[in-house]
């Protein structure tokens, strides 16, 4: 039976990652689902009050994660298929596997929601992402796909900070408000500036995008300094809610463990800062996720030192400061 699985926001027409047509699909196609749990808002092209991202930058941020993810798929034999759906009003986005492709359905309705800027796009599209690459835990712990909660993780832990490294999302329009708390904590987790910038710019991309979950479920206003106190007695594969997805996105910023390290579909340890390797910081929130027994110390607010640069950030920066604007 075709399970759903969750994933994130917005956008238009089909993009294959290479020149050639797609093989003909005889497939079947698995786990279609959205980024937000089902909802009947729908902003249609030209609506009135719609705010979001144009077209031309909806495509930017699709044309990123197209260079970006397409050579690291293909060198599993995969290929990313990004369904760039501008004209189609859902409010949602999802992920589905097919053969050999993964594919990410963008759809136009969330891209022109208001809380949606570039830097949001791209953390939705990362959220689709991270269900093809996120990793253990899966849905039912053997689904193909990585949970929602997993999903949100490696959004920030991983595809986000490739995403904001990359001198082409530069220019990427940013979410609008007081960056003090997340800069501070980010200043406290990483050395170098370019890494700070970067988990920074994550954690409020991830503010960005649970305004959203706000306005569609009517949760409570979540904030950095407000935490989910909850422990769940087994890890929850659904959406959790608004806090605590805003507290994965911030604790996946704030993970020190190189963004180059892999997430491992059996092992949740393997590229993820755990507890059981002894971060308190970056780790998943206890709200949706429970480590193995005996570990389930409550993650605090940041204290940890980052290692020492990544070789790409650290190359960044050697090109000049101009290459930061924004971040």
């Amino acid at each position: 039976m075709t399970k759903k699985v969750s994933l994130a926001v917005a956008g238009l027409a089909a993009l294959c990652l290479t020149a050639a047509a797609p093989s003909p699909r005889t497939a079947p196609l698995v786990n279609k689902g959205s980024f937000l749990p089902t909802n009947q808002m729908k902003i249609a092209v030209g609506a009135l009050g719609a705010g979001g991202i144009t077209h031309a930058q909806f495509d930017a941020v699709m044309d990123r994660m197209a260079a970006i993810y397409g050579p690291i798929l293909a060198k599993s034999g995969k290929r990313l298929v990004i369904n760039r759906l501008w004209d189609d009003p859902t409010v949602n986005a999802s992920a589905q596997e097919q053969g050999d492709q993964d594919i990410l359905n963008m759809y136009g309705g969330l891209a022109r929601h208001p809380a949606i800027t570039m830097d949001g796009m791209a953390l939705v599209a990362c959220h689709e992402m991270g269900h093809h690459l996120g990793g253990a835990p899966k849905y039912g712990g053997t689904d193909w796909a990585s949970n929602e909660g997993e999903a949100d993780y490696f959004a920030t832990t991983k595809c986000l900070h490739r995403i904001f490294a990359d001198p082409g999302a530069v220019a990427f329009t940013r979410p609008a408000g007081d960056e003090a708390y997340a800069a501070k904590a980010c200043a406290k987790a990483y050395k170098g500036a370019g890494d700070r910038a970067i988990c920074t710019r994550s954690a409020m991309a991830g503010m960005s995008v649970t305004s959203l979950f706000t306005d569609l479920g009517g949760d409570p206003a979540a904030h950095f300094d407000t935490p989910d106190p909850s422990v769940v007695s087994a890890t929850n594969d659904e959406h959790p809610a608004s806090q605590c997805r805003l507290d994965t996105y911030f604790q996946g910023a704030l993970c020190t463990k190189s963004w180059t390290i892999g997430m491992d579909d059996n092992d949740p340890t393997v590229g993820a800062c755990s507890r059981s390797q002894g971060y308190t910081v970056g780790v998943r929130p206890l709200c949706w996720y429970k480590p193995a027994a005996g570990l389930t110390s409550v993650a605090s607010v940041p204290v940890q030192s980052a290692p020492k640069a990544s070789a790409l950030v650290t190359a960044l920066q050697s090109k000049g400061e101009a290459l930061w604007q924004g971040l």
